[in-house]
């Protein structure tokens, strides 16, 4: 039985209010693939980036700012197992990882995103790589919001890639990767795809060709 990783995007789960069309849509996915493992690592999104927003008024510390996002992922976790039966989450991608067949795991502590604990449970795992599922449907060469000629890359090298993103984690970067991440799987040899929407997870899982950025 393969393993997949997914590291879903808290804005997909809950962009403003739940979304539970996508949860459900998901959900689909995860039971048509019975021959597989998924370990799912939920972020913080919207709900992170608000409580933050409001903490940053105050002057709050960056760990403190990490914790509200973490709290975030913890809701956005509990959500996910809840609507996939999957049972407790896990709040430590050094927890051991439970034998059954889906798993879902929340963020973990300051300074790391859900997208590094992504990338350690896959290192533990043994998985080929990580699906980042986000609201965007690749990485750009620029940021598209800020520059209107950005263009979409179907595939990056993790040295190039980098580049992009940068060094330093924030609390509440919205970045299809985060650098801290990104740092840790271009070391340990893992892959990355960046994708938007079920229609294209469903092809990535299928090995078909997809929307999305793949960076190794």
């Amino acid at each position: 039985m393969t393993t997949k990783v997914i590291s879903v995007g808290g804005s997909l789960i809950a962009p403003k209010f739940i979304c539970t069309h996508f949860l459900r849509d998901f959900r689909n996915v995860v039971n048509r693939h019975k021959d597989k493992k998924f370990i799912i690592v939920c972020g913080g999104g919207y709900t992170a980036r608000t409580y933050q927003r409001a903490a940053g008024a105050f002057a709050a510390r960056n760990e403190d700012k990490d914790w509200l996002g973490i709290f975030a992922t913890y809701l956005n976790a509990k959500l996910m197992a809840s609507a996939l039966g999957a049972g407790k989450i896990l709040t430590s991608p050094m927890e051991k990882i439970p034998q059954k067949r889906v798993v879902v795991a929340s963020g973990w502590k300051p300074g790391r995103s859900t997208d590094y604990d992504a990338v350690i449970l896959a290192k533990r795992a043994n998985a080929r790589g990580v699906i980042n599922m986000t609201n965007v449907p690749y990485v750009y060469d620029k940021d598209p919001k800020k520059f209107r000629g950005a263009k979409p890359l179907k595939e990056i090298s993790w040295k190039d890639y980098r580049k992009i993103c940068g060094n330093e984690w924030k609390p509440g970067a919205n970045l299809p990767f985060d650098p801290i991440a990104s740092r840790l799987a271009q070391e340990a040899g893992i892959k990355v795809v960046i994708l938007k929407g079920i229609t294209n997870l469903k092809k990535c899982l299928e090995a078909g060709s997809f929307e999305g950025t793949i960076i190794k």
